[in-house]
């Protein structure tokens, strides 16, 4: 049987070769034709415009009834024969076209609506139907001599089988008969194509009844003659088109399941299989039937990966056979004309793509497969990749493969435990924790693509430069990906210098190769595509190397300090892809500190103030990404530059922050929500930081500083309202405010950022919207009157001024008074200064003061206290209303003189 199945399988490879012959001397032919077409029909298209008749085609081209189509043998340009088209139906030469112009203008054009009723009822609909009824008749024959008894069963299987090839004679010949077609929309009622599709169903119930029902055949005989008359109904479709292909196809497909062995034999299977797909592919490719071609590589694929999932002990070096056919057969025969071998990708070619890897993918983890037969399947899919470049889809599908395979033999279940105990020992041989990947395979497939990957895209770097950089991408994270997985599963995840020598060479080797590449271009070192993708594997190779040679602390510092290395490189370079390998780093050092925070670990972080390993940690990439904001706006800047300044300034406020909170918890980052004087220092950085990058846009506008500086200002907004007034309050948590009278938590917590935010707001005037200086105004003022308030009450409570210890009489009018000073106070700063914001705050000071004087007071206070506070208020407010009539005044008197 082995041997029957190879040498069918070159047989068919032989017929493939010499019908490829033949179909391009048909293609030839053909060509020549449509010539001698054209030059003889336009005579007749101008007879009929002078005539008054308008041309079925318009102006531009000749008058046709159809279109010649291939054909499926050579035929003479010059024969009067009719050409068969690929469907069917049968179409007249140009010479007949020629003669018979004249009739075709002359006669009238019938309606639409009669024209397709007819043509659906009496061509297409009733050739279908009686089809049918002659394939149900065929088993109705049968179904009848078994009930009525009058012939044996195997006379009634013999007149069945003779009713089906009486069919498929019938067929043979009409076509031979050269019936035409002249109707529109009767090609697809054509009845050759279905008398055969009749008699081949009929052949194939004949055979299945004589197996399944009675047992006269046995399971290879019905195998062999369904497998026979499938193959033959395939092969007719080159005369009767593609649906009787699809039939064909289709019953071919169900003879495995429909003949069954109590020793299934793999071999024999899929020998079948590819007999199936060959002849099916010949055909396809002769006809460019792209669905016949497309249903037989689903139908191969999904029995593919049926006997991997139902049979329980599998032959995988069948299956790598046939998955090695299954990808020959594509680049060999569908994708063997010269259009196919330019760079346009073939959409056909994503199906066999699909289904190879997905059984490569099968078979890494089935125990009885040698982890080398599915990288033999990889292998070859690159190579298919390489040969026919319309096949990149199974590029995609290696890569894709390789890359699952190399996570599923990661230890993603245990991460944090086993890291560093080394190789697993199966059987004597080192293997992954999960799946078949072994390390010479992973170093076969990565060495692989790593040099396939790189020849193929120079030499698609002028033609086609997305193909180019689609293997580029390959070439450089496969590599990456096994290496990434062979640390994690075989390496020490603290330190392992050997991978990270391996990391580094790859560096160097995809930083050389870009440059070769680049070299390459038109014009030279322009930085396509291809070029940036190699540079992004070389960056992330240089981490790779970072994160596994150094130390938790020197990788956070390193990686900060790479972002300088791109940028540098664009004084040399001007590849529009180095400034976003800068921001590659920033990123990277994000993640890493928004993982541990502590850079080096909580219990590795020394307790001195300042001098431990934040200020390196956070401080040197602060200074690095500026480096390189400042280096790439003198060459290719762009949002790279921007990106690189807004992580500076995020980093250095992250540096003074963190070593804030460090100091302040004794050497401890994380030890709960923050004090009111920790989160009052934080608040002093974030108005401070809107002050510098203010200071910075001036001298070097960027619109990072300039929305950096706004985010600050509202940050702090968001700080004082938020911490400040309500959840830190010490009204409301009671928390110490000091023992010293005037240098204490309210100094720290509302005095100093009311300066703060006086000062920003004074600063921003002019430079920042109104908006902006206004918010921070009003913030100093309430935070003014914050510290003012809460002053009188550390006076008369001490230490500890929770709301909820009470209020004396004195205390109440003292309130009473100080903010009708503080409402003078800040009216005259608003005159002074000309600030609206500040006068508005003043009149609101003082309204809430008449509202306490007449709300509360009243009630609350006696005897002298309760004059003094009506008096004052009476007093505050008279001087109030001279002081604004004297304002209008000398208003009034300066529009005078000016008048």
């Amino acid at each position: 049987m082995y041997e029957l199945a190879i040498i069918a399988v070159i047989v068919l490879f032989v017929i493939a070769a010499r019908q490829q012959k033949r179909l391009n001397r048909v293609e030839a032919d053909l060509v020549a034709l449509r010539k001698s077409y054209e030059e003889g029909a336009r005579p007749v298209v101008a007879a009929v415009e002078a005539a008054g008749t308008p041309s079925v085609s318009g102006p531009a081209e000749p008058l046709s009834v159809e279109e010649p189509v291939e054909a499926g043998g050579a035929v003479p340009p010059e024969t009067d024969d009719a050409i068969e088209d690929a469907d069917g139906p049968w179409v007249k030469t140009a010479v007949a076209a020629n003669a018979e112009a004249e009739d075709v203008a002359a006669s009238p054009v019938p309606e639409k609506a009669r024209r397709d009723i007819e043509t659906a009822l009496g061509t297409r609909w009733a050739v279908w139907v009686g089809g049918v009824a002659l394939a149900l008749g065929g088993l109705f024959l049968v179904r009848y001599t078994i009930e009525a008894g009058i012939f044996g069963p195997r006379v009634r299987l013999t007149i069945a089988a003779l009713f089906g090839m009486l069919l498929v004679a019938a067929g043979e010949f009409v076509r031979r008969r050269g019936w035409k077609v002249p109707v529109a929309g009767a090609a697809a009622a054509y009845i050759p194509a279905i008398l055969t599709a009749a008699g081949a169903f009929t052949l194939f119930g004949a055979v299945f009844a004589a197996h399944s029902v009675y047992g006269f055949l046995g399971a290879a005989s019905a195998f062999f003659l369904l497998g026979i008359i499938a193959v033959a109904t395939i092969v007719a479709a080159l005369v009767h088109g593609q649906a009787l292909a699809g039939i064909g196809l289709l019953g071919a497909l169900a003879t495995p399941a429909l003949v069954s062995s109590q020793s299934p034999n793999a071999w024999a299977l899929f020998g079948y299989l590819a007999i199936v797909l060959v002849a099916a592919a010949i055909i396809a490719r002769m006809r460019r039937w792209r669905f016949l071609i497309s249903a037989v590589f689903v139908g191969t694929g999904i029995w593919t990966l049926l006997y991997l999932g139902a049979i329980p002990v599998q032959a995988p070096m069948v299956v790598t056979v046939f998955s090695a056919v299954v990808l020959a057969v594509l680049v060999f025969i569908w994708l063997s004309a010269p259009g196919d071998k330019d760079d346009r990708a073939d959409l056909v070619s994503i199906i066999p793509a699909f289904f190879t890897g997905v059984t490569a993918l099968f078979m890494f983890v089935i125990a009885s497969a040698s982890p080398w037969q599915p990288a033999f399947i990889v292998a070859m899919m690159v190579v298919a990749a390489f040969w026919r470049p319309a096949s990149v889809a199974t590029l995609h599908a290696a890569g894709i493969v390789t890359v699952l395979a190399s996570i599923q033999m990661m230890p993603v279940f245990d991460l944090y435990a086993g890291w560093s105990a080394g190789p697993v020992m199966i059987d004597g041989v080192a293997r992954m924790v999960r799946g078949g990947f072994t390390l010479p395979v992973s170093l076969f497939l990565g060495l692989l693509l790593l040099a396939a990957g790189f020849v193929a895209a120079r030499r698609h770097l002028l033609r086609s430069p997305w193909l180019s950089a689609t293997w580029v991408f390959w070439a450089v994270t496969v590599p990456l990906m096994l290496l990434v997985s062979s640390w994690v599963t075989f390496g020490n995840i603290d330190q392992d210098y050997l991978r990270a020598g391996v990391a580094l060479l790859l560096c160097l080797g995809f930083v050389a190769a870009g440059e070769w590449l680049a070299r390459a271009e038109q014009p030279p070192l322009a930085g396509g595509a291809a070029v940036s993708c190699a540079l992004a594997g070389a960056t992330a190779a240089a981490l790779l190397f970072l994160h596994m040679g150094f130390g938790s602390g020197m990788t956070t510092v390193l990686a900060g300090a790479f972002a300088v290395i791109p940028a540098l490189a664009t004084r040399h370079r001007s590849y529009p892809v180095l400034g976003w390998l800068s921001a590659a780093a920033l990123v990277t050092v994000l993640a890493r500190v928004a993982f541990d925070p502590t850079i080096v670990g909580a219990e590795f972080l020394s307790r001195t103030p300042v001098f431990n390993w934040l200020l390196p940690g956070y401080g040197v990439p602060a200074l690095a990404f500026g480096f390189a904001a400042w280096q790439l706006a003198r060459t290719t800047a762009g949002r790279p530059r921007l990106i690189m300044e807004a992580g500076s300034a995020l980093f250095a406020l992250l540096t003074v922050a963190m070593l804030v909170r460090h100091a302040m918890h004794g050497g401890v980052i994380s030890s709960g929500a923050p004090t009111l004087a920790e989160q009052a220092i934080y608040t002093l950085i974030a108005l401070g930081a809107g002050g510098i990058l203010i200071s910075l846009d001036m001298r070097s506008p960027s619109s990072v500083l300039r929305v950096g500086s706004l985010a600050a200002g509202v940050v702090s907004a968001l700080f004082i309202c938020g911490q400040h007034f309500i959840a830190l309050n010490p009204l409301v948590t009671d928390e110490s405010t000091g023992r010293i009278p005037v240098f204490n938590l309210l100094f720290l917590a509302y005095l100093l950022p009311a300066v703060a935010a006086f000062a920003l707001a004074w600063y921003a005037r002019g430079k920042r919207p109104k908006w902006y200086s206004a918010m921070l105004a009003l913030l100093g003022a309430l935070l003014a009157f914050a510290y003012a308030t809460l002053s009188v009450r550390r006076l008369f409570k001490g230490e500890y001024i929770a709301w909820w210890s009470g209020m004396e009489q004195v205390e109440t009018y003292s309130y009473s008074a100080l903010w009708l000073a503080m409402g003078v106070v800040l009216l005259v700063a608003g005159v002074r200064f000309g600030s609206q914001v500040l006068r508005i705050a003043s009149a609101a000071l003082i309204s809430i003061a008449v509202l306490k004087v007449f709300l509360f007071d009243m009630s609350e206070l006696e005897g002298v206290l309760r004059a003094l506070s009506f008096i004052g208020l009476g007093g505050v407010l008279i001087g109030i209303g001279l002081f604004y009539q004297r304002l209008l005044t000398r208003s009034a008197a300066a529009g005078r003189s000016e008048v």
